[in-house]
């Protein structure tokens, strides 16, 4: 059975941090539903996050990053002005960018093109930061199943993860991150409406970007 630890513990930044440096797959609060996630360079434990999931290998994971300053060293984004960005992130949004790092594995990426998050949530981009690298990160539930706002909604899989961080009960009623394409400069494309989704709207009308036909 997993160990739980509160993220309010004193310790549990620091205690995510080493799972993850070990090859771990650990299950973690986010901004919008309660995610699985592993270090985004260890492809083993990237191949297990995949495993406990039941996820196919078609479907990329995202990745997840401390900060914004972050986001050019993974993607390119000289086309998205700053404040742009700033206004997006940290969100409940997950941007796809094409990819300019061959650190990732290819079950990271598709078509070159990379999803990234930046939750607005201390606790995952404090253990980003801590690990020094960027999260593998998905819902924490097997796939075609609901997505869990707080650690009951995922019970199914709790032996198969060695360790789940309590945040308590999320607010965004079960709704994961929206995922909007951001590849081409003024324009945008929303893959899956989520969380924040109105917000992201009048953000992009804001900084007049165009619907992707």
């Amino acid at each position: 059975m997993a160990v739980h630890i509160n993220i309010k513990d004193s310790s549990a930044e620091a205690v995510a941090v080493d799972y993850l440096k070990s090859g771990s797959v650990i299950a973690v609060p986010t901004d919008t539903v309660y995610g699985l996630a592993c270090d985004a360079t260890n492809v083993t434990a990237i191949k297990n996050l995949y495993s406990i999931k039941n996820r196919i290998q078609s479907k990329p994971l995202a990745i997840c990053l401390s900060q914004v300053s972050e986001l050019e060293l993974w993607a390119e984004v000289h086309h998205l002005p700053i404040d742009l960005l700033n206004a997006l992130l940290p969100g409940p949004f997950t941007l796809i960018l094409k990819s300019t790092n061959n650190n990732l594995d290819t079950s990271l990426s598709l078509r070159g093109n990379v999803g990234i998050r930046i939750p607005n949530y201390s606790f995952i981009r404090n253990i980003s930061g801590g690990l020094g690298k960027p999260i593998a990160l998905t819902s924490a539930n097997l796939s075609d199943e609901p997505s869990a706002t707080d650690i009951l909604g995922f019970k199914s899989i709790w032996n198969q993860i060695p360790i789940i961080f309590d945040g308590g009960k999320l607010k965004y009623n079960d709704s994961a991150s929206t995922v909007v394409d951001l590849t081409e400069p003024g324009l945008f494309k929303i893959i899956r409406k989520g969380a924040g989704y109105e917000t992201m709207l009048n953000i992009f009308k804001e900084f007049n970007l165009e619907v992707k036909s």
